[in-house]
Order: C-alpha cells, then structure tokens, then sequence
C-alpha cells in the first residue's frame, strides 16, 4: 500500500514511527523522535526533519547509526532494504578478485576509523553504482580524516534513507532523473578521450548546442543558435507584448572538468518548461532560456563571451586572438558556420526584462555541510585575474652557489607563500596560483623562467583590490630581491555582482514552499549572471554538489533529488512570480 505524507501526518505517534522503521538501518529512535515536528507539507520537509533528528543526536548515537550498517558485501544478516540495495549493485555478483578487494576495504577501512564504510549503492540517481565506482569511492575515503568519514557516511545514510523514503511514497524524481539523463548524454561528448572537455566551437561543442537546440524545441520552445553561439529558446507567453524573465547557464567546460557545472543551469530550465508545455500551461512573461556558448575561458583565454554579447559587451578585437593551434577566433566562427559581424545584433534592450535567474551547482562544500539541498546566492565574488612571466637565469644546479642563484621558480614558490598569506586575513577574501610551470625544465638546471596565474576573489570589490595591490607590490618586492625580472598581464577583472533582494525573497519563499529552509550563501566561483548584471537584476539558486563539493572535476556529482527540488523550486518560483514594483 502506498503511504500518504496525510496519513502519516494524521497517525498516532507509535503507527509513524513504525511505518519509517525500516528507513533508517535498526534505528528507531530516529522516526520516534521525528514523529514531534508533524505535520510536513511535503516529502522533503520529511526528508529535511529526519535529517535533522540524526544532526540533533548525540555523537555516540551518530556512531551507533553508523555501526548499525552492514559491510559491503560482508557475510552479515542484512536486512530487507539493504539485501535489495547491495543486489541492485551486483555486489552478490562480484568476481573472486572484486571481492577479495572488498573484503580488504572493508578491513582497512574499519582498521583506521573503528567504523563501517557506508555508500548509497543506488547512486545519484538511484540506478546503482558500478562496482568500479564503488570500489574508486572505498580507495580515495580510506585517505580521510576520521571527522570528515563520520560527516561523509552520515551524508551517504541520509541518501540511503532519502532513496528509501521516495520507494516508500511511490515519488520518483522525474524532473531530475531527466536533467541528469540529459548531463549524461552531453557528457559523452569531449574535446579528447581522457574526460570531459568541451571548450569553445570545437566539434564537441557545437554537437552539445546542435542537442541543446533540438530539446529547446521539443519542449515547445522557439529556439535557434546564434551569431556567437549561444542556444536561444523562448517559451512564449499568451501575450505578445510581455516581457521576457530570462534564464541559464554555460555549456562549455573546463579541461576534464565536470557533468554538470553550467550545463545544470540549462538543462533544468528546459525540463520544467517541458513540464509547462506538456501540460498546456503559460506564463504572463515570456521565458528565455539561453545557454551561454562560452564562460570558462579555456580555448581563446577571455571568459563570458556568450554572456558579453547577449549584454553588448562583446570585445570584436577578440576575433583576431588564436588558439594553442593557431586558429583565430574569427576563423573558428566562420568554420562553425556562425557570422561574426552579427554579433552586436545579439545584444539585449534592457527595458524588455524582467531580470535573470541561474540555475548552478554550488561548486563548494557549504550547503553539504549543513546538510541542505539548495542554497540562494547573496552575490557573486568580483575576481581579478593575472599571469606572470619570471625570468631569472637559467645555470647549472651544480656549479652556481645558493647565494648567487636568479632562480625563477624559488622566486614563484615565494610568491605562492605571500598570496596564501595576504588572502588568509579577511573572511570572503581568496587567493590562488592555479598554474605553475617551469617551460623546457630540467632536473639540473636552475630555471631561468616560471610562468604562474594569479586569480583574487572577494565578494567586496575593495577588500579585493586592497589584496591585489598588496601583492603586486610584495611580486615587485620578491623578485628586486632575488634579480628576477617579472612580466604581469591582466587577464581579467570583473567587479562582485549582488544579487537583486527583490528576486531573492521570491526565490526564498518558493525553497520555504518546498518544505526546505531559504539558506544564503555568497559564490566564490564567477557565473554568467556576473555579466547579465549589467543588463537586468539577477538572482541564483545553487544546488548541493556532492563528494566534498567537488567540482571542475570527474568527480562533481549531485542528486536527481536535488535535482528535482531546484527544478520545482524554479516552477514553483516561476508559477509566483511578480515584477518589480
């Protein structure tokens, strides 16, 4: 029989507890002491109050929770939710080998933290992880810190628990399991055979916007690619003369970078539009859905170039810039079959919006610590970019005493020290060297050049540009005192963009609606939303990004459940939405 969030508000204490018994491994005091904070107006407010009871508990009963979870494929009595779990797997199919490997995780893994390995075999989107997976996932745990594995298997029960909770209510995540369907399929597609690269107007790239184009339409879009690239779908309202509320993401990537960084952001979008469409729904406003043809800067070194044109900024004396192959930018156009002298055309009238919207993954570790599926952005971190040429001597390691080196790298490391240091002294403030090389390095020879990037972010465009002149000088100051001459060129500078209250509050209240609590928090990383700002209002929804909020990375994962919540969240937020008074 299907079980009912009425029913189980409106049941007596002892029928709750026992009709949740089996969601959390012989745990009953979970749903017992859950059982107080009824009614729940939806399954996640459920999910969320569960959750919050194993948050509450003691460390010795979050232990106890932790050691009452069976080992992978261990020759414990398992119960019912987990036999299935551990089979939907294929861990009672494991070969000799796969399980001899388990079997040793297993023991070192409860030899360095007294505790179980826990996993959700089902996944992110619950069609099970492979043994491969589960397998890379045991190896890479076993280096963690024995708080991060207690924090991390808490995570992964809670998934357990979740998945169990949407077999339990027959409600599956239909909109996420189709947005990471889609991310998957887009995933197939890279640059090179080694991960997921997908940079500007490579083959790659335009086959990811040939799709992105064809499922705009399906979901009853007018959508078309234009003149820099970006996909454009408008799902229209009744009324011709509307404005427009648009939203999106990037859809290129970073070097090996991860599914769903940017990619989120425009395959959400279009899935609740779908919804909308399938269901003969319109909206008093038009919704624009764009993803934006490049933001991360890889193939022609400038970032938000989708964005920049949709806004009018487009730098035209960008087209003559080349790639590492030679290839201007102008030529990469035309061979994809775009016109460039059309690209002013695309720039956007302001007066014809009613703001902007992004959907993104979080890239970060804030709302999976504090156990929350979505998060809304206060503002976005202003950034400056630089890269640095340092040319000392290049002499022999041998013959050329401590005291007489011009050593380019010893002059970077010292560098790297100060921007760690400089960075460290106010709360929003960072700093990172994310490239460093010694071109035509040799293990007996000092090197005579370094090249290294320095990238500075602070949500307070003061607090950055106080950090960046500090550092500049200490550069200046490090490299007279070593004789290392030093090359800087800016590369890029964006201002912190914040975020539109007005559009916040509404997002606020459609998370609230859901049954999760508005949690704010600020972006670190520069989205495309950085650029619109200077169109029309803006406003994010982050999603929690799984393993330790990896991200630019094969790792970065998410749920269909969140998934699925960030997109009834932007429905919801749509269905409500008023202009700005």
């Amino acid at each position: 029989m299907t079980i009912t969030l009425a029913t189980l508000n409106n049941t007596d204490s002892t029928t709750f507890a026992s009709t949740l018994g089996g969601i959390y491994e012989h745990s009953a005091w979970i749903p017992e002491r859950t059982a107080a904070a009824r009614p729940f107006r939806t399954l996640a407010a459920l999910k969320m109050a569960l959750q919050t009871t194993v948050s509450a508990a003691t460390e010795a009963e979050q232990l106890s929770l932790i050691r009452a979870h069976p080992e992978l494929a261990g020759k414990a009595v398992l119960t019912t939710e987990s036999t299935g779990e551990q089979a939907a797997a294929g861990l009672h199919l494991c070969s000799p080998d796969e399980y001899a490997t388990l079997q040793q995780c297993n023991a070192d893994y409860q030899a360095r933290f007294d505790f179980p390995f826990i996993i959700a075999v089902k996944g992110p989107d619950g069609s099970g992880l492979s043994r491969t997976a589960i397998i890379a996932s045991f190896t890479r745990r076993l280096k963690q810190q024995r708080s991060d594995e207690i924090a991390e298997n808490l995570r992964q029960i809670h998934r357990i628990a979740e998945l169990r909770l949407n077999d339990l209510f027959d409600c599956q995540p239909l909109l996420g399991l189709q947005i990471m369907g889609w991310s998957d399929t887009l995933g197939a597609w890279s640059d090179d055979a080694s991960g997921l690269t997908c940079a500007y107007l490579t083959t790659a790239h335009r086959k990811t916007a040939a799709q992105l184009l064809q499922w705009m339409q399906d979901a009853g879009m007018d959508a078309r690619i234009d003149a820099v690239g970006n996909v454009v779908g408008v799902y229209r309202s009744a009324d011709p003369q509307a404005k427009t509320l648009m939203t999106g993401s990037h859809y290129d990537t970073v070097r090996n970078g991860g599914t769903y960084d940017g990619r989120e952001g425009i395959l959400l979008p279009i899935a609740v539009i779908r919804h909308l469409h399938e269901r003969g729904e319109t909206l008093p406003f038009h919704v624009e859905v764009i993803g934006f043809a490049e933001e991360e800067g890889v193939r022609y070194k400038s970032t938000f170039l989708g964005s920049n044109a949709i806004t009018g900024h487009f730098d035209m004396s960008l087209l003559a810039r080349a790639d590492a192959d030679g290839i201007t930018m102008r030529d990469a156009l035309e061979h994809a079959g775009h016109d460039f002298t059309q690209i002013a055309a695309i720039a956007r009238h302001p007066a014809d919006y009613l703001g902007f919207i992004e959907v993104h993954i979080e890239q970060g570790p804030v709302l999976l610590q504090r156990n929350l599926p979505v998060g809304i952005v206060t503002s976005i971190a202003g950034s400056s970019r630089y890269q640095l040429i340092l040319t000392g001597v290049a002499s022999h390691a041998g013959t050329t005493p401590m005291t007489m080196r011009k050593d380019a790298a010893a002059a970077a490391a010292e560098i790297i020290l100060a921007v760690e240091q400089r960075c460290s002294i106010a709360p929003s403030l960072v700093g990172t060297v994310g490239q460093l090389q010694v071109p035509n390095g040799s293990v007996n020879v000092i090197p005579g050049v370094c090249h290294l990037s320095l990238d500075i972010r602070a949500a307070d465009d003061a607090v950055r540009e106080a950090a960046v002149a500090d550092i500049l000088h200490t550069i200046d100051a490090i490299c007279a005192r070593r004789q290392v001459d030093v090359q800087r060129e800016l590369t890029m500078r964006a201002a912190a963009a914040p975020c539109a209250p007005w559009l916040m509050q509404q997002l606020s209240a459609a998370t609230e609606r859901a049954g999760v609590t508005a949690f704010e928090l600020l972006s670190g990383a520069g989205h495309d939303a950085m650029a619109l700002v200077t169109l029309t209002d803006i406003a994010m929804l982050f999603t929690r990004c799984g393993n330790g909020g990896i991200s630019h990375n094969p790792l970065e994962t998410m749920t269909a459940d969140d998934a699925e919540l960030s997109a009834q969240i932007l429905l919801d937020f749509l269905r409500h939405f008023k202009s700005k008074a």
